[in-house]
């Protein structure tokens, strides 16, 4: 196989021959360059005809990549079809790929036309270059002609058996496209899918693998004999052959094998507990025997699961009655090092698989590689966010030790937002609600609504999900009450009222301050849970209630519909408790509600009016039980995530990531409740009928003497590792670790004695085991200097080694550090070990990580964009609560080696200020205004956020307000507002603009269109507003100013300053205001101050320096790459400080 030209199927050699027509016109010698025809030269088509006409190969060669070109640059070039088909027979090759690349963009199209040269596709079916016939048949496949699908079928039969795996790959292609044409060929076409699924070439297996999930998913029976070799190749395929792969295989492995967690799920429901996620298999004795006096039934049943676990596994070790299948187990190693994968969506497949299918205590593997995801694109991180928030719903513990990595940046798209803030909620408790809380007290202060609502929402969930902090949670909500911010006001109002549901007789003078708010808030939800509370809860209120109801009753007709609702409730719980008050009110109330516009307020009213004020005036059934309908108490509500429910889809589908199902979703199918027989995947070759050592499975998942065995076996490894074989009887049943601990200490001291002394005997074996224990992912956790120690410990199981290899390395990715606990159980087998030795130990520890352990390891990886940084205390902090479990202060949110990076980090000024951009006489009665709110644009880092306020100071409606075409500068980039659908008079609407201005202060010329009609607007963005700030050690941002001297170096002096006069803040807030920097550091005299900012298109520092050289005189020095943006914004800073201080 030509391994190069298969992997760039469409390669051209270089073309050196000088075509001539008519004059000496010389065309691109070099076609790698690319620019000849990638740029437009002013040629017709007519010219491209006669040259694709012409008997010369150069000039067809020419034409053909000036189409190709036109192609790729999106241009219509279906008109040259006759004349590009009839140089299909052409005997330049590099004419005839080209030709190729053609025809598959338009056969569809030009179905008439492609079918005239079929005869041709035929013939190129059988030539020597596999390159043409994979380009025959992908032409052939891409006619979709009924007329043809026997030439097609025939073609693709053919390809299938050819000796070019590219050729193979292409027919695999085709098999979909012929099912969709004509499904009566499948049985045909499951044939050629079983011929291909067999091929041992890792180039076909992932095309194979499609074109089966595509055509006949329902046919099992052809994954039996290929399941391990498909496990076994699976590293080597390309990485959309591994994500097709894994996928199918997770579907198989849910109809073909046992749920491994089955057992532990039938403890939930007997009540048994579960021992924690990342508590390590033989310190579940601790954690078992703290059940012991739950009662003499349930010691019994603990008994009995001990006697059937021993039974089956010969009193070896704690375990459930279902043993992992070999071939489950080969399929979770196989996968494993892929979670290294470059590409996103790959890790994504692993992540989905382990989720699905893999044990719950080896799950833990999978939080490392999608925390790693999240220094991706914002795409992907988006994907993996949504994903992480609905496996943090069952699977808490895996995630919680990387709490720090869902914290919100300032640089974060709304929607990662919201999606960070819903994990953080989902991974609150009560040892690490302390730091959240801190987190939420500083998301409140963003300029972000949609956020900060989002966040006091979360905040009611962390209060009612932990009853430690709801106090403090409800004084902190309540503080919020009086804040500057109406949607704050009302978001903390609504949430408020859920939390109340629960302590009302306690707070009842919450409600007496939430009462007085109903003069000033104007958002119709917060008014509606407002008039709720008072309607639930009058009895608490009784003197505030009938006045709130009077003035409700005066603005009726101005309220939004779900007020006017609650206005009615309110009328009806008043006039049952207070009728001597309210009963003049409530029928007001009722005969406003009965000529309202809208239907439900209508229907509402009619329905409560017979209830309280029955037309007969006698009372009927519901009058008699009025109070009991209305006045009965109501469960408090109980928040939950929204992602709870997508639990039910596949993990990274596009189902679960919408939430609803798409098109072509298939459900996950139910674990099997009988293990199918696994002997159908026995395949000679692949299987062996016993594991290196002489044992067979059965044997190897709980005899000792078949382990002995397998460590004289002089070291040689089959497709099971040692631990591995082990792990087949995995365990973890809180009930079954009794039998661990079972285990006398005499035993255990007895065992350590003889391993020691296995260890002195067995020196020479210790190279090769390390070696082993290195190049195994599974086994990356063994302790390298003592092996066969190792090995006496799994088969006693007095304070050993974990259940399964892959479990050992899941432990460490728990928030305990997996040397410590070594440590730990090795100091209780033998006490008097040295400092010497113990650190010995820790060294080879240390080198005994695994590659998979070095790339995950993200302790040493400091974060990409800045983040949010919270206040140490307020109205959120719990007094005396710790930060975390056992810290007494927070840690450092930054490691030390990065204090040295440009870090992005948050403006340390916002203008509020909107300017007028257009008067209501030139808009025709609308009114707009703006603001640069200096944060990132949604759409992109580089774009300038301005912020867009419009108001209808006419006296009729406006319509349709949007942006009309505009032509903007060359380098400028415009992201345009949503459009406002309609503005009545005296309303006003906002919308966010993105401009990205090239680093430039030219002004931006926009049309605004409306009903009331069109407009030219003129926006010009200050030169600080071209800045963004940024966070820079002292001593980077000395090497940075050193390297920007001469012309990127402005300095200017300000003479008539006094010093002394000029408080140190004022002139940083006053440098703020001008420009967006931030302060890097001071000199301790107070005579140096640096700024750092960055520009937002092309990323130059901007550093600004404020020296005073005398009392009297500062100098200001600004360093910039672009050097007419550091003279801009010299001249802006000296104004602005001449303009405050100048004497």
């Amino acid at each position: 196989m030509q391994q190069n030209t298969a992997s760039n199927p469409f390669a051209m050699s270089a073309y050196v021959e000088r075509p001539q027509m008519g004059l000496d016109v010389e065309f691109g010698a070099d076609p790698a360059s690319g620019a000849a025809f990638f740029q437009s030269d002013g040629r017709k088509h007519d010219d491209l005809k006669q040259m694709l006409d012409s008997n010369k190969d150069g000039l067809k060669l020419e034409a053909m990549k000036r189409i190709i070109g036109m192609i790729a640059r999106g241009r219509d070039a279906s008109d040259l079809f006759p004349a590009v088909v009839k140089n299909v027979v052409s005997k330049n090759i590099e004419v005839k790929k080209l030709v190729y690349v053609y025809l598959v963009r338009y056969a569809e199209e030009q179905q008439d036309l492609a079918l005239l040269s079929i005869s041709t596709f035929q013939r190129a079916l059988k030539d020597p270059n596999q390159l043409i016939r994979a380009s025959a048949l992908r032409v052939l496949s891409s006619i979709r002609v009924s007329m043809i699908v026997p030439i097609v079928m025939l073609a693709i039969r053919d390809s299938a058996a050819d000796l070019s795996p590219y050729v193979r790959k292409t027919a695999a292609h085709a098999i979909p496209k012929l099912y969709s044409l004509d499904a009566e060929q499948k049985d045909e076409l499951v044939m050629v899918i079983e011929k291909l699924l067999s091929d041992r070439t890792t180039l076909v297996v992932g095309s194979a693998v499609m074109a089966f999930d595509e055509v006949c998913p329902e046919r099992v029976d052809l994954i039996h004999k290929n399941y391990r070799k498909l496990c076994n190749l699976l590293v080597d395929v390309d990485e959309w052959g591994q994500v097709i792969i894994i996928n199918m295989l997770t579907r198989y492995a849910r109809t073909q094998f046992v749920d491994p967690n089955a057992d532990e799920e039938e403890l939930l429901n007997d009540g048994l507990g579960e021992a924690p996620v990342n508590e390590r298999f033989y310190d579940e004795s601790s954690h078992s025997s703290s059940h012991s006096d739950d009662g003499s039934s349930d010691e019994e049943s603990k008994q009995k699961s001990r006697a059937q676990n021993n039974n089956n596994n010969g009193g070896s070790s704690p375990s459930n009655s279902y043993h992992i299948d070999v071939d489950h187990r080969l399929l979770l190693r196989q996968t494993k090092p892929l979670l290294q994968s470059r590409n996103a969506s790959v890790v994504m497949a692993v992540a989905q698989l382990y989720h699905h299918v893999a044990p719950k205590n080896e799950v833990q593997l999978i939080a490392k590689a999608l925390i790693r995801l999240l220094r991706s694109h914002k795409e992907v991180q988006s994907v993996v966010l949504n994903c992480i928030a609905s496996m943090s719903t069952r699977r808490k513990a895996i995630f919680e030790p990387h709490l720090k990595s869902f914290f919100v940046r300032t640089s974060d798209p709304t929607h990662l937002k919201l999606l960070k803030l819903d994990i953080l909620t989902n991974l609150a408790s009560a040892g690490s609600i302390s730091i959240i809380l801190r987190e939420f007290q500083t998301y409140i202060s963003s300029s972000d609504r949609s956020f900060v609502a989002a966040t006091i929402q979360a905040i009611g969930r962390c209060a009612s999900s932990i009853k430690e902090v709801t106090e403090t949670c409800l004084s902190g909500l309540v503080h919020l009450l009086s804040n500057h911010d109406e949607h704050v006001v009302a978001e903390s109002v609504v949430v408020i009222k859920r939390l109340l549901q629960t302590k009302a007789a306690e707070h009842f003078e919450i409600i007496t301050q939430m009462a007085k708010l109903i003069d000033y808030i104007n958002v119709p939800a917060a008014r509606a849970a407002i008039i709720w509370l008072i309607g639930e809860y009058n009895e608490k209120v009784p003197l505030i209630a009938p006045d709130v109801l009077r003035k409700m009753a005066k603005s009726f007709v101005d309220e939004q519909d779900v007020v006017k609702l609650q206005v009615l409730n309110l009328g009806v719980k008043l006039y049952l408790t207070n009728p001597e008050q309210t009963s003049l009110l409530c029928q007001y109330v009722f005969t406003l509600a009965r000529y309202d516009p809208n239907y439900d307020v209508r229907d509402r009213a009619r329905f409560l009016r017979q209830i309280i004020f029955p037309a007969s005036g006698s009372s009927s059934v519901l009058s008699q039980h009025a109070r009991q309908v209305f006045l009965a108490s109501k469960p408090a509500p109980v928040p939950e995530s929204k992602y709870r429910e997508g639990n039910t889809f596949q993990l990274g589908s596009l189902s679960h990531y919408l939430n609803m199902p798409a098109a072509g979703y298939k459900e996950l199918p139910a674990f099997p409740a009988i293990p199918p027989d696994s002997s159908v995947r026995n395949i000679a070759g692949f299987m062996p009928d016993k594991l290196p050592g002489g044992e067979s499975p059965k044997e190897t998942s709980g005899g000792a003497k078949g382990k002995e065995k397998g460590a004289a076996a002089g070291g040689e490894k089959g497709f099971l590792s040692e631990s591995e074989d082990k792990s087949s009887a995995y365990s973890e049943s809180g009930s079954s670790s009794g039998s661990g601990s079972g285990t006398s200490d005499s035993e255990s001291d007895s065992d350590g004695s003889g391993s020691s002394d296995e260890e002195e005997q067995k020196q020479p074996a210790k190279v090769s085991a390390q070696k082993e224990q290195l190049i195994d992912a599974g086994n990356n956790e063994v302790a390298v200097a003592t092996p066969t120690k190792a090995t006496t410990n799994n088969n006693n199981n007095a304070a050993g080694f974990s259940g399964t290899s892959d479990s050992e390395d899941s432990s460490a990715y728990s928030g305990s550090s997996s040397e410590d606990s070594d440590s730990g159980s090795d100091n209780e087998k033998q006490p008097k070990e040295t400092e010497t030795e113990t650190k010995e130990k820790q060294e080879k520890k240390a080198a005994s990580k695994s590659n998979l352990d070095l790339l995950l390891d993200l302790d040493d990886i400091p974060p990409i964009g800045p983040v949010m940084t919270p206040s140490l205390g307020g109205f959120l902090t719990p007094a005396g609560t710790p930060l975390m479990a056992g810290q007494a202060q927070a840690p450092p949110l930054q490691p030390q080696h990065a204090r040295n990076r440009v870090e992005l980090v948050g403006p340390s000024h916002i203008e509020f200020k909107h300017k007028e951009l257009l008067n209501k006489v030139s808009g025709h009665g609308l009114q707009l205004a703006y603001r640069f709110t200096r944060s990132p644009h949604l759409y992109s880092s580089s774009m300038c956020s301005i912020e867009l306020q419009f108001q209808n100071r006419g006296e009729k409606e406006i319509t349709a307000i949007r942006l009309g075409p505009s032509t903007l500068p060359t380098g400028m980039q415009l992201n345009e507002f949503a459009p406002v659908t309609i503005l009545q008079p005296q309303q006003t609407a906002s919308g966010v603009l993105g401009v990205d201005f090239n680093d430039s202060t030219h002004a931006v010329d926009l049309e605004l269109i409306s009903s009331a009609g069109s407009s030219r607007l003129q926006l010009k963005p200050p030169v600080g507003e071209l800045v963004r700030s940024v966070q820079i050690g002292e001593s980077c941002h000395r090497e940075e100013r050193a390297k920007l001297r001469g012309m990127n170096e402005h300095q200017c002096e300000l003479r008539g300053l006094r010093r002394d006069l000029i408080d140190v803040s004022a002139l940083r807030q006053k440098v703020f205001e001008s420009i967006n920097v931030a302060h890097t550091h001071s000199s301790s005299n107070g005579q140096l101050h640096c700024f750092a900012g960055q520009t937002l298109s092309s990323k130059s520092l901007v550093l600004l320096t404020l020296h005073w050289q005398t009392e009297e005189a500062l100098t200001l020095l600004v360093n910039c790459e672009k050097m007419v943006i550091g003279s801009m914004v010299l001249n802006e800073l000296r104004n602005a400080l001449q303009l405050s201080f100048a004497m």
